[in-house]
């Protein structure tokens, strides 16, 4: 009897040995499909990211290529004719003109000059040429110069000067970026007062700009990007998402409304 008790009792740890190997291995066989299956999804996720981040560097390379085409046709072919224009209007005679054609004539002139002047801000903001020339810093501080040129805006740059180019791609985004939170802001928020300020870091570079209009928050900027009147919006989230950067919209305790966009360098 107790022979056959200790035979009972060896079967039951075998089995239960068994069952134990089976379950383990059953667990081990899981564990590595789930690894194989998150590993899966990881690299799909990178390549989904990869493809879309090459179609947006795709447009945004586009956007920029028709940006110097328009800007070079505007210096070369408007910004021409409008000067061959003010040459022949300059050599009129106009000593046989009543006094009301000598003032038109005078007005058209002003307005020759003023337009070549418009083409000429035009072609240089689009073509980027000082940002090539003379970096960010200078590029955005004279950007904002021309934001400001007259009585019912005014602005404030205070750049960090400790920042040096890093990359030409990251600074023509960043000023991009610059410009066109700057454009919807004078098209929708109609700030009196804009204020723009950039902190150096180790780990990035900070742009803030404050301004006292009708602002948007967080929440706002999610939902209008997604709309199609929210274009430009759009396009500054896809700089942003080459970038690696954040942006953020708040409203500070004194009513302003802040934009804070930062970038990892």
């Amino acid at each position: 009897m107790s022979q056959i008790n200790t035979e009972v009792t060896t079967l039951v740890i075998i089995g239960i040995a068994v069952m134990l190997f089976l379950v383990m291995t059953l667990l081990l066989i899981f564990t590595i499909n789930q690894r194989k299956k998150l590993k899966y999804r990881i690299e799909m996720e990178q390549l989904r990211e990869k493809q879309q981040n090459q179609l947006i560097e795709a447009a945004i390379r586009s956007e920029e290529g028709e940006r110097h085409r328009i800007a070079e046709l505007l210096h070369d072919e408007v910004g021409a004719l409008l000067s061959s224009s003010r040459i022949f209007l300059v050599e009129m005679n106009t000593q046989n003109f009543s006094p009301t054609d000598k003032t038109d004539h005078t007005k058209v002139k002003s307005m020759i000059d003023e337009s070549i002047q418009k083409v000429r801000s035009v072609s240089h903001n689009l073509h980027s040429t000082i940002l090539k020339e003379f970096g960010l810093n200078e590029a955005i501080r004279n950007f904002m110069a021309k934001v400001a040129d007259g009585p019912g805006l005014k602005s404030s740059v205070e750049l960090n000067d400790e920042y040096q180019l890093s990359n030409p791609e990251t600074d023509l985004a960043v000023y991009r970026i610059v410009q066109e939170l700057t454009n919807n802001l004078l098209k929708h928020a109609h700030p009196s007062l804009i204020e723009v300020t950039s902190n150096l870091k180790e780990n990035g570079l900070t742009f803030c700009i404050m301004h006292n209009g009708n602002g948007l928050t967080q929440e706002q900027f999610e939902e209008l990007r997604y709309k199609p009147s929210g274009l430009g919006l759009k396009n500054i989230q896809n700089r942003i998402i080459l970038l690696k950067g954040n942006i953020l919209f708040t409203k500070k305790d004194t009513g302003k409304y802040g934009i804070e966009l930062t970038v990892p360098l």
